[in-house]
């Protein structure tokens, strides 16, 4: 079956069963590698991709359900890696072993979004659907409340 969406700007038709996991198909289809499978069960947030400017679990998304959306992945989000969100990113030295941070970067791009100056509170909440196995969390904050500050 041929699914048809925009995938960061572009537009992109798939063939694929409709149950595949919108995961799959970035990573193997439109080989876009940014978006990392962790636990495939929508608890690391590894995979978080935006749909239509929400953050979504691509691991959880099934094809069907992008049929005529737009999806935003890493590799979408700046074109020169400059969006605000990764430029703080270096400037905090959030990166460990790096894993997460594709969706983490997603995550706190569209809490920014939403809320450009949230509370320290507001964004402990907002990422707890992210979880960094290197335990970067306090810079993590920092570079969220960095970005909010800088753009």
């Amino acid at each position: 079956m041929a699914i048809s969406f925009t995938v960061n700007g572009k537009p992109v038709s798939v063939e694929a069963p409709p149950d595949t996991r919108l995961l799959w198909v970035i990573r193997e289809e439109l080989k876009l590698h940014g978006t990392k499978f962790g636990c495939g069960v929508g608890q690391c947030g590894a995979c978080m991709v935006h749909i239509d400017g929400d953050r979504t679990f691509s691991c959880l998304a099934p094809i069907e359900a992008v049929a005529g959306r737009s999806v935003t992945t890493i590799e979408g989000l700046s074109a020169h890696s400059d969006h605000p969100v990764q430029k703080a990113w270096l400037a905090e030295r959030v990166p460990q072993c790096g894993y997460c941070q594709s969706g983490q970067i997603m995550s706190a791009a569209i809490l920014l979004k939403q809320n450009p100056h949230p509370t320290r509170a507001q964004i402990v909440a907002h990422m707890s659907t992210n979880l960094c196995r290197c335990g970067t969390y306090p810079r993590i904050v920092r570079a969220i409340e960095r970005a909010s500050r800088e753009s």
